[in-house]
């Protein structure tokens, strides 16, 4: 319950004030921001958006305030793209489909890691029935970006997730939430997460999110969907990098047909 004894809905978003997209991007557009990513428990959760309930705005479209996202991430056979980002290779690169669920949109992405550390993401409409499966004009995307790809990148990982997207129009910030994580390998070995990824998205200075995260002892984590999620299912890769992520509660996820 919250501090006037209601009960907090399921979601705990029940308690904000909505927001339309065209709304929340003239509120927080963002284009230069600092993000920080925080894996917060079931306890802390609903606290929280009870907490923030009186600035935040939380993203609404057709009445909806949660949207599905499935991802899939490709790699070669040696998952040279994971190693890349294991080693902290200054030079990297992401590829992924990502799929709107509710709208079944699915975009082809690729996101640079430059020299100096600068990030760049770029993506084009994929119109193709199967989302696991590069094919030719994808190809030829990736390789027109990153100078040429590695033989053979195929299906490596598939994560799905559930995301709802809140607002402070009085600081211009946002916080996206993550839950219900899934992550799936090539083999159909899975794992989920039993917490919340909050992302915060500030110009600069930390938004109230990050504040009262702080205060409940709760600090930025390294965690990427992708390579946290294939080293949670395979204990063997190179993980160091996100040791503390993957301390937190992953469990395995029954095999397909059990």
């Amino acid at each position: 319950m919250n501090a006037d004894g209601v009960p907090i809905p399921p979601s705990g978003l029940g308690e904000l004030a909505t927001v339309s997209l065209d709304e929340l991007n003239a509120m927080a557009a963002l284009q230069t921001r600092v993000d920080r990513k925080y894996i917060v428990p079931p306890s802390v959760f609903g606290p929280m958006l009870s907490t923030l309930a009186p600035r935040y705005r939380v993203l609404e479209i057709d009445g909806c305030q949660q949207f599905g996202y499935q991802s899939v991430y490709f790699d070669t056979v040696d998952l040279d793209l994971y190693q890349a980002a294991a080693t902290g290779r200054r030079r990297r690169y992401k590829v992924r489909t990502r799929t709107y669920v509710d709208s079944q949109l699915c975009m082809l992405e690729v996101k640079t890691k430059g020299g100096r550390g600068h990030t760049s993401k770029h993506r084009m409409r994929y119109q193709t029935g199967d989302p696991s499966h590069l094919n030719r004009q994808a190809q030829q995307f990736v390789s027109d970006i990153v100078g040429g790809t590695p033989d053979g990148l195929a299906q490596a990982l598939t994560t799905g997730y559930d995301r709802s997207t809140l607002v402070d129009p009085i600081s211009a910030t946002r916080l996206t939430i993550d839950r219900n994580l899934t992550c799936t390998d090539w083999a159909g070995s899975g794992v989920t997460l039993d917490a919340a990824i909050i992302e915060t998205k500030s110009s600069s200075a930390p938004s109230p999110a990050d504040h009262w995260l702080w205060e409940q002892g709760i600090r930025p984590a390294k965690i990427s969907k992708f390579c946290t999620g294939l080293a949670a299912i395979h204990s063997e890769l190179r993980s160091n990098k996100w040791h503390r992520a993957l301390a937190e509660r992953w469990a395995p996820t029954p095999a397909a047909g059990l």
